[in-house]
This record gives C-alpha cells, structure tokens and sequence, in this order.
C-alpha cells in the first residue's frame, strides 16, 4: 500500500469517529420518551442572571419573563455591561434588580457573568439561572430547572432553539445546524444516561458549582468551556427537556457571519483544548460522563465536518479511479453515507416542521459561505475577542 493510500484512509479513518458519534447521538435522541410537567421543590433561592451590553429593545420583556416564573423571594439580576444605550434603565422599569459595569478593556459576556457572581457572593442564592437578554423561557421552565438541580446536585440545561428568522435558505439551514447541535445531540446523550453541553442561556447552576469554577471570562464561547471545566470538578451539565429557552437567528448577513465566526472559531479552540483532556481524565477515573462529553465536544461544527468528508471522498475517488486502493474510498464513502443519515434523522423527527425539504438541497451553499470561516481559523486569524451580535 502507498504511502498516499495510507494518509487517506487514515484521514477517512479519523473522520469517521466524529461521524459515529454523531450518529448514535441523533439515533438516540428518537427514542426520548416524553416527560410529564414538573412542580418547583420548596426551599430553593433563585436568582435569574441577566449579562446585557446594548441591549434596550430586548431586555425589558425578558426580565418581565423571567418575573412571571420566580417566586416572591426570587430576584432577577441584570449585569449592564459596557452600555452606552438605556438597557439598564430599562432594566430597572421592568423589575430587575441592575449593576452597571464599565470596563471598556475588559469586554465580553464572560466578564459580565464573573461581575454578577461577585455581586451575588455575599448572599447567594442556591440556584442561578443564566439567560441571555434576547431570550425568552418557556413556561414552567424556571420550575423544571431548579427541579432538576435539586434532583442531581448539577447544572441542567434548558433546550435551547433559535428560530429562523426570515424564509431564505441561509437562515433556514443555520437553524437547522443550530437544532441539530443545541437539542437532537444533547437528547440523544440525555437518552443514553449521559451529560450535555452548556450552550450559554437557560443555564441553571448550583451556587456549590459556581463557588468552586475558575474564571472564563475572556473566553469567547464560556459557555462550552463552563461546561467542560464544571464536569471536570465533578458537576457534569444534564439536559432538562421540560425547559425551554427560544430566540432568533440574526437578520441579516453581516451579524450572521460574525456570530457563526465566533461560535465555531470558539468550537474549535474548545474542542483542542477540552475534549482529549475530558476523554483522557475520563478514562483514569473511570467516569464514563467525562467520556462522553468529550467524544460529544471533538465532533466538529458539522459544515466543517461535512466539507472535510467531502474533501476526502473526492481525493480518495480520484486515487481509486487512476488505480490506487479503494479501501480509502470506502471508509470515506460509508462515514459520509452515515453522516447523511443522521442529518436525515435529525430533520425526519425535530426540523421537518420549520425547515421544507427544499432547503437541504442548498446545503451545499451554506458550506461554501463558511469555507472563509474556517480558512481564517488555520490562516491564524482566529476570532479571539468576544463581539455583539447585531439583532
């Protein structure tokens, strides 16, 4: 065998583990049986965390939300952050309890977290529930939070959707992407008895696992570094279905890019930095969570995942096609077969409804518009600094 025909099946070879794990997690997520409602257990104190920088429109209706969920004693707690609009006074209007922060090198929803929790410090609650300032809960989802911390002791994770936000086929394919990754994956894990990501809003966490995480405030993506750093400490994220946290994808195609740019330059930084470190301690300590939620993190933001089998299905049929090995070819073929698959799963049970059949057929154009994307993350251009999103 050629040294050619080697690299390339150890290419398709490597490929295809974040295909399996992809796989068995969409598969997984379809046999989820559905969960009755959930009454809030007496004697927990919570405070709903709000970090907002610009956010006037939106955080006024999100904190009166959040109000409607929380008992008496309960408080919702925005951290203004950086502001220049009338986000806190509007804050304030609606019912929250607001600190400003003004720290113009320092920026970032890392920051304006780590500000509350130090805020809170001296009298904490027992559970803090993060939710962004452009995101609503759904009903009972407060409930079915602390529900779930009291039950396990660790933080539980809302579902979180976004929903498209006009018909054209880049905002319909990017929620699809984002449904896939933020509740067919996480269900899946949550039907085979394992731990989930954290996805940044509708994150409830015990005040025992926030005392004792290190700061992430510049990280870019803290929510999936939270996550990570959090199992390692022995509170490893769950899923709780019967929460929900819903918003909007961007409208338009500058605020989209930037978003995708720093969700998925995040991603990747994340997955080189956690995911072999969660396998590895998994395996020492035997602790089959931290297994799983590190073969969860190494499969890549799927575009890139599908571009890469693609690159290597196209390589190796060319090398079998002037008569070198097939094995390359048939490694790469049947992972992509697979990976199809589980696309085709994913949409047949959660995306059939809000994204037509007709939309996956322009797949290949949202790949193409983030080929840039990833270019720039090998080039070292790499984003590094946390930006606002434009609504």
């Amino acid at each position: 065998m050629t040294l050619l025909a080697i690299l390339l099946g150890l290419a398709a070879a490597i490929l295809a583990v974040p295909v399996l794990i992809f796989f068995v997690e969409c598969v997984a997520s379809l046999f989820l049986r559905a969960r009755g409602s959930i009454s809030r257990p007496e004697g927990f104190s919570v405070v709903v965390l709000v970090p907002a920088h610009d956010e006037e429109e939106g955080v006024g209706p999100t904190v009166v939300g959040a109000r409607s969920q929380l008992a008496p004693d309960d408080r919702v707690l925005v951290v203004a952050d950086n502001c220049s609009d009338e986000t806190a006074a509007r804050a304030k209007a609606a019912g929250a309890e607001v600190v400003e922060r003004f720290d113009a090198d320092r920026r970032g929803k890392g920051y304006a977290l780590a500000y509350g929790f130090a805020h809170l410090e001296a009298a904490h609650p027992d559970v803090v529930v993060i939710l962004d300032a452009d995101c609503r809960l759904t009903p009972g989802s407060i409930d079915a939070l602390i529900k779930r911390v009291s039950e396990t002791g660790r933080p539980a994770q809302a579902d979180y959707v976004f929903s498209p936000a006009d018909r054209s086929p880049l905002s319909m394919i990017s929620s699809l992407a984002t449904l896939v990754k933020n509740r067919v994956r996480p269900r899946g894990l949550l039907r085979l008895g394992q731990p989930c990501q954290l996805t940044g809003t509708g994150m409830a966490l015990p005040w025992d696992a926030i005392a004792v995480a290190p700061e992430l405030e510049g990280n870019i993506v803290e929510d999936l570094a939270m996550g990570a750093e959090l199992a390692l400490l022995g509170y490893e994220p769950i899923l709780c279905v019967e929460a929900g946290t819903r918003s909007v994808l961007p409208t338009n195609r500058k605020a989209s890019t930037q978003q995708r740019r720093r969700w998925e330059h995040g991603h990747i930084a994340t997955l080189l930095q956690y995911g072999p470190r969660l396998i590895a301690t998994g395996v020492r300590s035997r602790r089959l969570g931290l297994v799983a939620l590190g073969a969860d993190l190494m499969v890549p933001p799927l575009s890139l995942l599908v571009g890469l089998l693609v690159l290597v299905v196209s390589m190796s049929g060319a090398f079998a096609w002037l008569g070198g090995s097939a094995i390359p070819l048939q490694i790469s073929g049947a992972a992509f077969g697979l990976l199809s698959v589980g696309v085709g799963l994913a949409w047949l049970g959660y995306g059939r409804q809000t994204v037509p059949l007709r939309y996956l057929l322009m797949a290949p154009f949202y790949i193409l518009w983030k080929v840039p994307l990833y270019l720039s993350f090998l080039l070292g251009r790499r984003e590094r600094q946390w930006k606002r999103t434009e609504r």
